[in-house]
C-alpha cells in the first residue's frame, strides 16, 4: 500500500503544500473509510505508508517521480502542509517508466495529468524492484546519468574549439531555435573539472548531436562514436567530403562552405532532417 501524490507544479526539495480538496481522489471507498474515519484524515497512518511523489505529465519534457516518506503533515486553511524526504537508494523514476507499470500500481492513465492524492493498495517497492532495478553500465573513464535523462529540446554541437567554427556554431543555433530547440557546445558549460566529462554529459542529455567532421579532428570523431554508442540522433556535417572517414562514409552527411552563403545553405539542408527528428 502506498500514497500517490501528484502535483501539477512539481515538488520542492523537502517541504510543500497540497490542496485539501484533492485528497483521496481515485481511492477505493474501503481505503477512504480506513484513512479518513469520520471525515477526518488519519495523518499518523498516512505517514506510515511509502509515498510516490509524482509531477503531472505535460509538454515535451520528461517528468520524474521520487519515492520517499512523509515526515510531518498538518492541515491549515484548505491546504495540507507536507514535510518529507526522498529515499536516496531509489533513483528518480520517469513518468514514462511509471506508465509502463501503471496497471500493476493501479494508476489510471488520466491520473498522470491530474493533481490529486490517492491511496493505492499495491506493493510499491515490489513493483519498482521488478521493473526499474536495472542500472546503466558505467564506462571507466567518465560517468553517465543514471537513470538516463534526455532533454527533448537539446541539440549539441561537436566541433573543434577554434574561432573559425564560431560562425558555423551560430548557424546551428539559429536553425535549432527555428524549431524551438536549444543548441549548445561543450565550451558553453563548466559543470565538471574535466572537460571530457562535460562533453559526454552534454551528448548524453541531447536529443540530437551534430558532429562537424571538418579537419578530421580526433576529438570530434571520438565524440561521434560516443553519440552513436549512446543511441543519439547524429547528424554529420563537413566542409570537405574527404574528411568523412571510411567507417562513416555509409551514413548520410551534409556538406557546406564556411561563408555567408554556404552557412545559409547549411541551415536549409538541416531543416528537413531536424524537422523530421523533432516530429519523431
Amino acid at each position: 500500500m502506498f500514497n500517490l501524490i501528484v502535483s501539477g507544479g512539481g515538488w520542492r526539495e523537502n517541504r510543500d503544500t497540497f490542496p485539501l480538496g484533492r485528497t483521496f481522489e481515485y481511492t477505493s471507498d474501503e481505503l477512504v473509510a480506513r484513512f479518513k474515519p469520520n471525515g477526518i484524515l488519519d495523518f499518523e497512518s498516512l505517514q506510515n505508508l511509502p509515498t510516490l511523489f509524482m509531477e503531472e505529465s505535460w509538454g515535451l519534457e520528461q517528468q520524474y517521480a521520487r519515492v520517499g516518506r512523509i515526515i510531518e503533515v498538518s492541515e491549515s486553511g484548505g491546504n495540507i502542509s507536507l514535510e518529507y524526504y526522498y529515499d536516496p537508494e531509489i533513483a528518480p523514476i520517469s513518468n514514462q517508466t511509471l506508465k509502463r507499470v501503471a496497471s500493476e500500481l493501479d494508476i489510471a492513465d488520466f491520473e498522470f495529468s491530474r493533481t490529486h492524492w490517492a491511496i493505492k493498495n499495491q506493493n510499491l517497492y515490489r513493483v519498482l524492484l521488478r521493473h526499474t532495478n536495472s542500472k546503466r553500465k558505467q564506462p571507466k573513464v567518465f560517468t553517465l546519468n543514471d537513470p538516463e535523462y534526455i532533454e527533448p529540446l537539446l541539440v549539441s554541437a561537436m566541433m573543434p574549439f577554434s574561432p573559425q567554427f564560431d560562425h558555423v556554431y551560430a548557424a546551428l543555433q539559429q536553425i535549432s531555435e527555428q524549431y524551438g530547440l536549444r543548441c549548445r557546445r561543450a565550451d558553453d558549460i563548466w559543470e565538471s573539472p574535466a572537460v571530457m566529462q562535460d562533453v559526454v554529459s552534454l551528448i548524453d542529455k541531447s536529443k540530437i548531436v551534430i558532429c562537424d567532421c571538418t579537419g578530421r579532428n580526433p576529438n570530434v570523431f571520438y565524440e561521434t562514436g560516443i553519440a552513436h554508442a549512446l543511441g543519439r540522433e547524429v547528424i554529420l556535417i563537413t566542409q570537405t567530403e574527404s574528411d568523412i572517414p571510411f567507417d562513416l562514409r555509409h551514413l548520410r552527411y551534409v556538406s557546406y562552405l564556411n561563408n555567408g552563403e554556404g552557412l545559409e545553405n547549411l541551415k536549409l539542408k538541416l531543416e528537413q532532417r531536424i524537422s523530421a527528428l523533432v516530429g519523431a
